[in-house]
């Protein structure tokens, strides 16, 4: 267990002094944002007033070419919060990620673990993708990387032509204990079936490597998931009864859904659904010691996760 920032230190400290400095650039954006609001919901009873008396489109036009007009000054004013939100939200992530003797960035570029949840199909097929959140370092004497990650896809055509969100959730890349002999990919149960004849695939070659389906002597764990391995002694000896117990605690210490792990290359790569957290932003500087609170929760219990999933070498596997 890591040893979790406490939040009235952090706001008693140079956080607290900075977050009060920011009190003008958010009095300014909420004044922005308020301005444009209003002027979209004035802006939308007159295009609709108008339409009504000068044109023959009817109650339906009207309505129609006023919800855009509203929804636009809506928009400008969310876009005027954001980047104060954001100011605000990697100050405080970034104070998080400090006392844990950690590091924090708003942005990234996607890196080793995301390159390597796509080759092994750990994430669906998407047409575009957004990354915020990167905490790094080191927990203990072990590379600890996480992110979030929000993918999309572009389905139907013409007017049905929409964007669906296909994951949102984290990407957590771990330097483990010990080095591994092959590759072993935990994932939910019947994600890969037959074609023709039903039933669930025998093997599988995911970024060039044959993995085989192992069988678990634990009937209630392949009744959630499927072990695939190049190597079954490893794989039934990483994924004991006790190691089962610590991946599902990942899904009930978030709520999180379809969890998947790759042991590959010396790192334990966790793929979770939790939608979108470490949102620590606000304009209102009331929100702050709850928002801050909840950050830190939701990190720390991260990053003990991480530490638990990391076991410690045995004998006979170094």
């Amino acid at each position: 267990m890591i040893e979790r920032p406490n939040p009235e230190e952090l706001l008693a400290g140079p956080l607290g002094q900075w977050l009060a400095e920011q009190d003008g650039a958010r009095a300014r954006a909420r004044e922005r944002a308020s301005w444009w609001v209003t002027a979209g919901i004035i802006g939308a009873c007159l295009v609709a007033a108008v339409v009504i008396l000068f044109s023959h489109g009817g109650i339906g036009l009207a309505l129609q070419l006023g919800f855009f007009t509203g929804i636009g000054g809506f928009g400008i004013g969310e876009l005027i919060k954001r980047p104060v939100v954001n100011q605000i939200k990697t100050g405080i992530n970034g104070a998080i990620a400090r006392a844990l003797g950690l590091q924090y960035s708003l942005s990234l570029q996607p890196g080793a673990a995301f390159k390597q949840a796509v080759a092994f199909e750990l994430v669906p097929g998407h047409d575009d993708a957004d990354f915020e959140d990167l905490w790094w370092g080191e927990l203990g004497a072990q590379s600890f990387t996480l992110h979030e990650a929000k993918l999309t896809e572009q389905r139907g055509s013409g007017k049905n032509r929409r964007t669906v969100t296909v994951f949102e959730g984290t990407l957590m890349q771990i330097g483990f204990a010990r080095k591994f002999i092959g590759t072993t990919l935990i994932e939910k149960n019947n994600q890969r079936r037959k074609f023709l004849f039903g039933g669930e695939k025998d093997s599988i070659t995911l970024n060039g490597v044959t993995l085989n389906r192992i069988d678990m002597v634990d009937p209630a764990f392949e009744d959630r998931f499927t072990i695939w391995s190049d190597d079954g002694v490893e794989a039934r000896y990483l994924v004991h009864p006790e190691y089962v117990e610590r991946l599902t605690a990942v899904e009930s210490a978030f709520a999180g859904e379809n969890l998947r792990a790759l042991f590959c290359d010396g790192t334990l790569l966790v793929v979770l659904e939790t939608g979108n957290m470490f949102e620590s932003g606000s304009l209102d500087s009331g929100e702050d010691r709850q928002r801050l609170t909840q950050a830190i929760t939701q990190f720390s219990s991260m990053a003990d996760l991480a530490s638990r999933l990391n076991e410690r070498p045995r004998a006979g596997f170094n």
